[in-house]
Order: C-alpha cells, then structure tokens, then sequence
C-alpha cells in the first residue's frame, strides 16, 4: 500500500491504518529530507524521500519490484501521476484529495497494461454503515496504540487564521488541531 505525503493527514494516517492492519508494506513518501528522518524516527520504515529518488524507483526497491497493490492519494497533481506509474497488475488507485492541484496528467498504459484502476471516494457520501464500522476500527485501533494521532501543533479555536497560515506555510509533519 502507498500513502503519499506522510508528513501529512491522509498519508500518516492511512500509513498507519495499512501498517496496523496488516500491510506487507505500509509506503510513504515526502518531499523534504527533514521530514523523512522525522518519519523513521517515529517508526516508519518505508517512506520514500523523494527530494533524491524518484516515486516510482522508491516503490519498486521496498518491495523488490513487485510494486504496490492499492495506492490512496490525497494529494492529487504530480504526485497522483507519479503514484500510479508504482502501481502494480491489477493494481487500484482511490483518489480523495488535491492538495498539490486538481489536474493531473496520466499516462494511461499504466492503466491499460498493468490492467489497473483509479477510482475518487468521498467521506461525506458513504453510508451510515460504513462510517460506523470505520469508527469502531479506528477506535480499537486507537485504544490498542496500534495508531497514533501525530499533532504538529494546537490552536484556540480565536487563532484559526494562525493556525492555517501555519498549516499552509509551515507544512508541518502531523495535524494541526484546533481547540475550543
């Protein structure tokens, strides 16, 4: 499994989720060395830093060129067309963000050759069920340790424009939480 940006909300988390649910490889990725060695310092192991190796070349050495079976982007953009050229045969790509941009450029033999998918999913538009059976998972999870929410930094509720101007221009590695 790949999560991009670990530094970030979807990717810590879904790394974790992967991680804790049994992934054979539970993948990240960054952009800035500094937040490379903060990830393995908290316990990630294969987190691609991709500020001197390529998506792609990262993926294909941790798992030995296998590739990965199901990618998660949040991100979008480049990184979304990058993360699918990792993908593997019969591979699935669910994209559910677009933080770096709305538009990507794809190169669709990566689909047709590797007999793969990309899908969009939204949170908002699953059924009480689903949210619920997510929430009990997460739930356990959390209070086993199994997964860690990593917080960057807390703000009152009165700071938020600080605290997204933190967000946005500080990038920080973890959330940003606001308090009441």
């Amino acid at each position: 499994m790949l999560a991009p940006a670990i530094g970030g909300s979807v990717g810590n988390a879904v790394t974790q989720l992967a991680r804790a649910l049994g992934a054979k490889h539970a993948i990240s990725s960054t952009t800035n060395h500094a937040k490379a060695e903060q990830a393995k310092a908290l316990g990630f192991n294969e987190v691609i830093d991709t500020s001197w190796e390529e998506l792609g070349e990262g993926v294909s050495r941790i798992t030995d060129g296998y590739g990965t079976d199901i990618i998660i982007d949040g991100i979008g953009g480049e990184v979304l067309s990058d993360a699918l050229g990792a993908l593997a045969m019969r591979g699935s790509l669910t994209t559910l963000g677009y933080s770096a941009s709305r538009k990507a450029t794809i190169d669709v033999t990566d689909l047709i050759w590797k007999q793969a998918s990309i899908q969009s999913f939204v949170l908002f538009a699953q059924p009480q069920a689903a949210w619920n059976e997510a929430w009990n998972t997460i739930v356990s999870l959390l209070q086993s340790g199994a997964i860690k929410p990593i917080v960057a930094k807390t703000f009152p509720l009165t700071e938020a424009a600080d605290a997204l101007r933190y967000l946005v221009e500080g990038r920080p590695f973890g959330r940003v939480v606001l308090t009441i």
